[in-house]
């Protein structure tokens, strides 16, 4: 049985955590397996096709592909798409392209969520800056994951390396969030916010 926190926290014990790393490593795989597939003459529908290989080969259930009528198995979003691009074969990669690939995998009922961006090719030293601040901002957001800490701290930690660091947009319609039995669940977690809120 599940504990609950406010608001709706779903707390996992150490089996269910342990679970949702299964889930979790099958993503990574399909993450790793894609970031070696992404080169300049690849459609994001033959990207989609390798994860779902990926994900179905390990025992697992594509999360994305049918969720609220979503036809992928990953959200393919190339240069300036922010997220939840669809697969698509008249969506090759050139050359100097960026790539947000998003993936989801459901394994004993448990879900793992997780992106990557990737350069198609050599990648322009000005984009591989911006990757580099967006990924070193993600990390100083996850430092602030520890007890005594809020998420006014993670989203505020996200933003102001951000800012210091080339000051990049931020997007604010999308955040992170909790997973679990279900993919998206409480908490919402913002890429931006007031420390100690």
């Amino acid at each position: 049985m599940f504990r609950r926190a406010e608001p709706d926290v779903q707390i996992k014990t150490p089996e269910q955590i342990a679970k949702m790393r299964a889930a979790g490593q099958v993503v990574a795989r399909a993450l790793d397996t894609l970031r070696a597939a992404v080169r300049p003459g690849v459609s994001t529908l033959e990207l989609d096709a390798i994860a779902e290989k990926v994900i179905r080969d390990a025992g697992a259930i594509p999360s994305f592909k049918g969720y609220h009528g979503f036809p992928g198995s990953i959200c393919a979003s190339v240069n300036e798409e922010v997220v939840h691009g669809i697969p698509n074969a008249e969506r090759v990669l050139a050359e100097g392209d960026i790539i947000s690939i998003d993936c989801g995998a459901i394994l004993d009922g448990w879900h793992g969520d997780s992106a990557i961006t990737v350069a198609v090719g050599e990648g322009r030293p000005e984009d591989l800056r911006m990757m580099e601040v967006c990924e070193e901002s993600m990390w100083k957001g996850i430092a602030e994951l520890r007890p005594g800490k809020r998420l006014g701290d993670v989203g505020h930690a996200i933003a102001a390396h951000i800012s210091k660091h080339g000051g990049y947009g931020n997007v604010r319609e999308y955040g992170g969030h909790g997973i679990g039995t279900e993919m998206h669940m409480d908490p919402h977690v913002l890429n931006y916010g007031r420390g100690g809120a």
